[in-house]
């Protein structure tokens, strides 16, 4: 059976691309969440294996939505996506337990390594 990923990112693309990238992977996109609310709202109900968190996004960002998140559910496997990484953002990443850091534009290869150590 195949691990469900919770796609967290303003764009809709990136969504697609994600979707694209795990096709014949382990892997498949159970959720996609436009914004931190909505992330923070369905995280309970689909309780996916493991979440790719976009950053940068209109009302809380994805630093507080994981960190909330992960509030509620220690055990949740996020991975930061950003194109604008400064070493505090992955520090405070980090900090708040994300599993791992991934730098847009992200490849299949970078994705899945990614998706596959958090699950250990």
């Amino acid at each position: 059976m195949k691990k469900q990923v919770m796609v967290v990112d303003d764009s809709r693309m990136m969504e697609l691309q994600i979707r694209k990238m795990l096709e014949g992977s382990d892997f498949e996109v159970a959720a996609y969440c436009e914004n931190g609310e909505e992330a923070i709202a369905r995280y309970e109900e689909i309780l996916p294996d493991a979440v790719t968190m976009d950053i940068i996004m209109p009302g809380i960002d994805g630093l507080e939505t994981a960190q909330i998140i992960l509030e509620e559910h220690p055990d949740a496997r996020i991975i930061m996506v950003s194109s604008l990484v400064y070493d505090d953002t992955i520090n405070e990443a980090h900090d708040i337990g994300a599993k791992t850091f991934l730098y847009k534009p992200i490849t299949k290869e970078n994705l899945i390594q990614a998706l596959t150590e958090a699950m250990e």
